[in-house]
């Protein structure tokens, strides 16, 4: 098992090497990253510092850099007036986009198909028992959570879905974010 730990970490550290080369550190890299999929109700520093298994103290490093850099702004809540909501600027998703591929997603491309599938399906179960063994959240996408509620009737004013944890619509690009409040459904 050691030697499965080590794999990982060593793929995980190659993989932010080299990625972020416009003044940014893997952590500022990370944010950015995680913001970019993240839904509406999981882009604020306590989310971000769950998702990064980061201190808050950290992230809000991370925050204040990203920041003055104008990659991200910082907003109040509009559900919460007292939270802070995170957004990405054009800038900061501009970035992003430009990002150079990194050594293990090339190295990725060249593992046929068949072994993609069955590497990813491995590591997912990694993650998983993981994040169950440490009680980590699972910041899953909304689509396969316990309370996403598919409606394909499109009477559901913003969204043909909705959350049954918030009791808010979603949309389809919605369905496809990750979520602090995801909760895998349970095995059948």
């Amino acid at each position: 098992m050691p030697k499965i730990a080590a794999l990982l970490e060593r793929l995980a550290r190659l993989g932010r090497a080299g990625r972020f080369r416009n003044g940014l550190n893997p952590a500022q890299g990370d944010a950015l990253n995680y913001l970019a999929v993240a839904n509406r109700y999981s882009r604020n520093p306590s989310a971000l510092a769950d998702f990064l298994g980061s201190t808050r103290g950290t992230v809000s490093q991370t925050l204040i850099a990203l920041e003055r850099k104008g990659l991200i702004v910082r907003q109040t809540d509009p559900r919460d007036r007292r939270a802070i909501a995170l957004e990405l600027t054009r800038e900061g998703r501009a970035l992003l986009e430009s990002g150079d591929e990194t050594a293990v997603e090339r190295a990725a491309r060249g593992i046929s198909g068949a072994n993609q599938a069955v590497l990813a399906g491995l590591l997912a179960e990694v993650l998983a028992e993981a994040q169950r063994q440490n009680a980590f959240r699972t910041f899953g996408m909304c689509g396969t959570c316990i309370h996403f509620q598919r409606d394909g009737s499109g009477k559901v004013a913003g969204g043909p879905h909705r959350c049954g944890l918030t009791s808010e619509a979603l949309s389809d690009s919605d369905s496809l974010l990750i979520c602090r409040e995801h909760t895998t459904p349970k095995a059948a």
